[in-house]
């Protein structure tokens, strides 16, 4: 996470040139975010993640050798991992959804405007998943289908208290933690505290794999 008196710090990866220079062009001019380095494929992301310590990876699905799921599964497995937004051109490719599941932060498409990919950034950055709630539903619906999802979901929601139960289901709403204060009466502190239990009892990485589980579960 980015520290008050330094700039977001952000990896682009794409095996595309010309994707690559038009992100690093667009978030190289914004206040507050600095890209530290590109990778043309996904085998190229440890080094590349050791070298420039980013807060944020921008992370593209589809790439000739090591391909982002991939990709997003070894850089969450480290320690302090960056967040990762993944990128992708298909709003209905299955892929995304096991992208989310290796712990990526959310997904964009790479037509979204560039003032939504900065929010993105710094969303992701501070704490909370980016759902897109045009792709998201078809992502969740897709979910709940699955044989068996329904069940597994539920009984690993059983470990939770109702007060952990109530922050998961306005985490899969997409609220905000200062969001979440406020319509549960409580301070932001307590609700960064419970989403910590919740990640820890569930075994999750990330905010977008509770959103993910509680549409398994059928609690929105």
């Amino acid at each position: 996470m980015a520290g008050v008196n330094r700039p977001l710090r952000v990896l682009v990866v794409d095996d595309d040139a010309l994707v690559r220079a038009g992100l690093s062009m667009m978030l190289d001019g914004v206040h507050g975010i600095r890209v530290v380095g590109e990778a043309a494929d996904g085998d190229e992301v440890p080094a590349a993640a050791d070298a420039h310590r980013p807060d944020v990876v921008l992370m593209d699905l589809r790439m000739p050798r090591v391909d982002g799921i991939t990709a997003t599964g070894r850089l969450r497995r480290r320690a302090n991992p960056p967040e990762v937004i993944v990128l992708t051109t298909f709003d209905a490719d299955e892929n995304i959804l096991r992208a989310l599941r290796a712990g990526a932060s959310g997904f964009l498409l790479k037509d979204t405007p560039p003032a939504q990919i900065v929010q993105a950034v710094r969303q992701v950055a501070a704490g909370d998943p980016i759902l897109s709630p045009r792709i998201t539903r078809r992502l969740m619906e897709r979910a709940a289908g699955q044989a068996g999802a329904y069940e597994r979901a539920r009984a690993a929601l059983a470990v939770l208290s109702p007060r952990e139960g109530e922050v998961v289901v306005a985490v899969a709403r997409g609220r905000s933690n200062a969001e979440i204060a406020a319509e549960l009466r409580m301070t932001v502190a307590t609700v960064k505290a419970h989403v910590s239990h919740v990640l820890d009892k569930l075994d999750l990485d990330n905010r977008t794999q509770i959103a993910l589980l509680a549409h398994d579960a059928g609690l929105v």
